[in-house]
C-alpha cells in the first residue's frame, strides 16, 4: 500500500529529576551535598532515508516518544541521557504543524537529520545549591519537561520529471519501458492510484522520473483524488505531457492537453509555470500519414514553445530521443526552489509558551503550583529557616501565586504542593 499522508503525534524526552543526597562515609559524619545532576531527555529526530518510499508505518502507529534521561544519584553520579528517537522518512516528506497546517520543515532530498523536538535538560542535583548560609540544600533541581506536538506528515514525491496525462494515456507502460519500475499495466478504467517513481538510464547522465496518477478535469479543486495526486508535481523541473495522439477510446487528444493544462493552471501558478514537453503516445496505432502528420501539427500549434515528440511506448518507438531531450532540458533548469519554505518555528512556539507558574486544583482540599521561576527560587532557599520561609511567602505574593489560589477557591487548611513540598494554606 502507497502511503503520502500521516497524522501524528511525537513527544520528546523529560529531563532526568536532580538528585537529593549526602556524603556519608566513615569519619565525616556532616558530609556535604553529592546529589548528581539527571540526563537530558532523548530528543525527536527525522531522518530522510532513500530505502523508505511511503508513509506507511505511521498509518498503524500514532504516538512516538523518546526516552526520559535517568535521575541522577548519589556521589555526584550523572543520570544517564535519554536514547533519541530518529523517525525516518521518505525523501520529499513536509513535516506539518497538525492545528495549523503549516510547514514546519521539509525534508527534501537531504540526508541530514533534523532535530525536531529537544529533550528536556537534566536537572540540578543538590550539589549546586550549597551556600555559606546553606550548607545541606535539600531541593534538586527537577528534569526539564518533554515537549509533544501532532505533526501531518506528507510526502511529496523527490522526482526530476513529472508523467501527466489523462487515465489510459499509456503512463504506465511509458514508465516501464524507459525505467527499472515495475507498474502494474492494465486497462484501468479510472486510473492508476499510487505515484510510480522509475530512474532513467542515459549514456552521459540520468534522472528520476514520477508517473503521476492520471488525472480528471476538476482534479484541482479536489475532485476525485486530484490533490492528492497534484501534489506529487510541485518538486518536479520537468513534465513530459502523454496524451493517446489515436485517439484510441474515442478522446480528443488535443483537448486532453488543453484540459489538463488548465488543472495545472488552476492548481498552482508554479505548477502551471514547469517546462513541457508532448509525448504523443501510440502513434504505431496510426496507419494514414497525413493522419499522423494533421495530429502532430494540432498538438504543436496548442504552444509552439512545447515541443511535441512522437513516440510508442509500447514498441518503444521516439523514446530515445524525447529521453535525450528531456535530459537536456534539465540541464538547463535550475532546481534551486525545489523545497518548501519553513512557515512554523518551533523554538518560537515553545518559548511563546512558557508560563511564569501554573496553579493546578487537584482535589477538594489540594492544590499544585509550578513555574520556572518557583524551581529556581527553591534551589537557594532554605526553607527551614524562619528568614528563608518569609522569602518563600512574599515570593509566592509578589509573584500572583497566592491571588491564584485565591481565584481558584483555596480555603484555609487546605495543602499547597510545591515540587515535593506541602505546606497548609492561612489567611494573612
Amino acid at each position: 500500500m502507497f502511503a503520502d499522508t500521516a497524522k501524528i503525534i511525537v513527544r520528546s524526552g523529560k529531563g532526568g529529576d536532580g538528585h537529593v543526597s549526602f556524603r556519608r562515609e566513615k569519619y565525616v559524619p556532616d558530609g556535604g551535598p553529592d546529589g548528581g545532576d539527571g540526563g537530558r531527555g532523548g530528543n525527536i529526530v527525522f531522518l530522510a532515508d532513500e530505502n523508505v518510499n511511503t508513509l506507511i508505518d505511521y498509518r498503524h502507529k500514532r504516538k512516538f516518544a523518546a526516552t526520559p534521561g535517568e535521575e541522577g544519584g548519589k556521589k555526584r553520579k550523572h543520570g544517564a541521557n535519554g536514547e533519541d528517537l530518529i523517525l525516518k522518512v521518505p525523501k520529499g516528506t513536509l513535516i506539518r504543524e497538525a492545528s495549523t497546517g503549516k510547514i514546519i520543515h521539509d525534508m527534501g532530498d537531504s540526508s541530514e537529520p533534523y532535530i525536531l523536538l529537544k529533550g528536556g535538560r537534566g536537572g540540578k542535583g543538590n550539589q549546586h545549591y550549597a551556600t555559606p548560609t546553606m550548607q545541606a540544600p535539600k531541593y534538586a533541581q527537577p528534569g526539564g519537561k518533554a515537549k509533544e506536538m501532532e505533526l501531518i506528515l506528507e510526502l511529496k514525491s523527490i522526482a526530476d520529471v513529472g508523467l501527466v496525462g489523462f487515465p489510459n494515456a499509456g503512463k504506465s507502460t511509458f514508465l516501464s519501458a524507459v525505467t527499472n519500475a515495475k507498474p502494474k499495466i492494465a486497462d484501468y478504467p479510472f486510473t492508476t492510484l499510487d505515484p510510480n517513481l522509475g530512474v532513467v538510464d542515459l549514456e552521459e547522465s540520468g534522472f528520476i522520473i514520477a508517473d503521476i496518477p492520471g488525472l480528471i478535469e476538476g482534479a484541482a479543486d479536489g475532485v476525485g483524488l486530484g490533490h492528492e495526486f497534484l501534489k506529487h508535481i510541485e518538486r518536479c523541473r520537468v513534465l513530459i505531457h502523454l496524451v493517446d495522439a489515436a485517439s484510441v477510446e474515442g478522446r480528443d487528444p488535443v483537448r486532453d492537453v488543453i484540459a489538463i493544462n488548465q488543472e495545472l493552471s488552476k492548481y498552482s501558478e508554479k505548477v502551471s509555470g514547469k517546462k513541457q514537453v508532448i509525448a504523443a503516445n501510440k502513434m504505431d496505432l496510426l496507419y494514414d500519414e497525413e493522419e499522423k502528420k494533421a495530429i502532430l501539427e494540432k498538438l504543436k500549434a496548442i504552444d509552439k514553445n512545447v515541443p511535441v515528440f512522437p513516440i510508442s511506448a509500447a514498441t518503444k518507438s521516439g523514446l530515445k530521443e524525447l529521453l535525450h531531450y528531456v535530459n537536456e532540458m534539465l540541464q538547463k533548469t535550475d532546481a534551486d526552489d525545489s523545497l518548501f519554505a519553513s512557515e512554523f518555528d518551533v523554538e518560537d512556539y515553545y518559548s511563546t509558551e512558557v508560563e511564569l507558574f501554573t496553579v493546578e486544583k487537584i482535589d477538594e482540599e489540594t492544590y499544585s503550583v509550578e513555574g520556572p521561576r518557583i524551581e529556581r527560587m527553591l534551589g537557594y532557599t532554605n526553607l527551614e529557616s524562619e528568614k528563608g520561609f518569609l522569602f518563600f511567602q512574599n515570593f509566592m505574593r509578589e509573584q500572583g501565586i497566592l491571588e491564584e489560589l485565591k481565584r481558584q477557591g483555596i480555603s484555609e487548611g487546605d495543602t499547597v504542593r510545591v515540587y515535593g513540598h506541602e505546606f497548609d494554606y492561612y489567611e494573612d
